[in-house]
């Protein structure tokens, strides 16, 4: 099936790879222009250069204030509005309790928790009648994994956040959703700070409990991600679809 966004105007940041890059190819895909955010100036002009007219990319930090406000103006210049918004970036780190004081939280949740509500906040005016908005949280809010409490608990926190703000924001015509991805093949899965061979028995005992033996791919997040922006989602609200594969059932 395509053409599911055809003249939607989506905004992804995290964009330059992993799920957040498939994202943005698969709405492509489905005649949606998107435009680009991400740290990574190079792989977000290889981004657009592989799709021209289709891709705008903008360089910058969710982190940072002046970058996201850059980036909806660079938007709204471009566009106007915007159908779809997913606020993708995040960044996930190993922690032990006894390591997680308040600056280590804080590396965490300004990137996964405020900067994603912060540049849906700034967009608000921008989302026009019938948006979808994205949230990606994680398996992990479901299930504990040693070290990873506080990822887990800024993903936690936007999950409940979406909740709320599915309920503010469904009398505008908007629709806020969240996708909670489980173990999947990406960039993020090394640099979560584990020496490789511990991360290859961590990946070999996580694909275990999978339905198929194997982590699942950005693709999956990114057709996930199309059918909510769709209107074939029109009266979903305020829901965390989970992409595991199984692993919260095993």
């Amino acid at each position: 099936m395509q053409n599911r966004l055809k003249d939607k105007i989506a905004v992804v940041t995290g964009a330059s790879s992993g799920i957040g890059r498939s994202i943005v190819e698969r709405y492509v895909a489905e005649e949606a222009k998107v435009v680009a955010f991400a740290r990574n100036q190079e792989a977000l002009d290889a981004l657009a250069a592989a799709y021209p007219g289709k891709v705008l990319a903008v360089a910058g930090d969710v982190t940072q204030a002046a970058d996201l406000q850059r980036l909806v103006e660079e938007t709204t210049k471009a566009f106007g509005g915007i159908d779809i918004l997913v606020p993708n970036a995040g960044i996930a780190r190993v922690v032990s309790f006894a390591e997680s004081t308040a600056e280590a939280c804080h590396t965490q949740f300004s990137v996964n928790f405020f900067g994603a509500i912060e540049t849906v906040r700034l967009f608000l005016p921008h989302i026009r009648q019938g948006g979808s908005v994205q949230f990606i949280t994680t398996f992990l809010t479901q299930v504990g994994f040693p070290g990873l409490a506080i990822y887990s608990a800024s993903k936690a926190a936007l999950k409940s956040f979406a909740q709320t703000l599915a309920a503010e924001l469904a009398p505008k015509g908007i629709r806020v959703n969240s996708i909670a991805p489980g173990p999947i093949g990406t960039p993020l899965w090394g640099t979560v700070g584990l020496p490789p061979d511990v991360l290859s028995v961590v990946a070999q005992n996580v694909s275990a409990r999978l339905m198929t033996g194997t982590f699942g791919q950005p693709e999956d997040i990114a057709e996930t991600s199309v059918f909510l922006a769709s209107n074939a989602a029109k009266n979903i609200y305020g829901q965390e679809i989970v992409v595991d594969g199984g692993y919260t059932i095993g």
